[in-house]
């Protein structure tokens, strides 16, 4: 015969499932809709690459990451100009942020073809600096042509 204490938890009703669950919450604060821009609207992009991009660390002596996510190249519609744009992944901070002019040189790094290294002056932080970059591409499709060479094609046409 059964345990009495284990028939009445048998018997007895799931939690829950006769409890009446209609009960409303207001809000506590009224928020307005804001709209969002990312300075992006009057630029159409290019060339989009996930990469993962350096700097170089004069004190130290070394190249730091900047950041992985992103790299854009966006087109401005009315002056023509082109910059670099990148982003991080998951919090979409700004890890790079720059024009690209015609006097820029971009050099392969390293002897690798997913690699290169440039000189700007970048705004990513909110003031201007000259910085050396560099940049490792970790996604491409091999039906297309090599990252390195579609980036340096871009470079080049400013």
């Amino acid at each position: 015969m059964a345990d009495p204490e284990h028939r009445e938890e048998e018997e007895a009703p799931a939690v829950g499932d006769d409890e009446d669950t209609r009960a409303q919450v207001a809000p506590i604060v009224q928020l307005q809709e804001v709209a969002v821009t990312t300075g992006e609207e009057d630029e159409e992009s290019i060339l989009d690459l996930k990469s993962k991009l350096y700097r170089f660390d004069k004190d130290g002596n070394q190249w730091k990451e900047r950041g992985a996510g992103t790299v854009k190249f966006l087109k401005h519609k009315v002056t023509g100009k082109v910059r670099l744009l990148m982003r991080q992944s998951k919090t979409l901070n700004i890890c790079a942020n720059h024009l690209i002019i015609p006097t820029m040189s971009v050099q392969e790094y390293d002897e690798n073809e997913k690699s290169c290294v440039w000189h700007a002056r970048d705004f990513a932080d909110g003031e201007l600096k000259d910085e050396l970059f560099a940049k490792s591409l970790w996604k491409h499709s091999k039906k297309l042509p090599s990252p390195r060479s579609k980036w340096m094609t871009r470079m080049h046409l400013q």
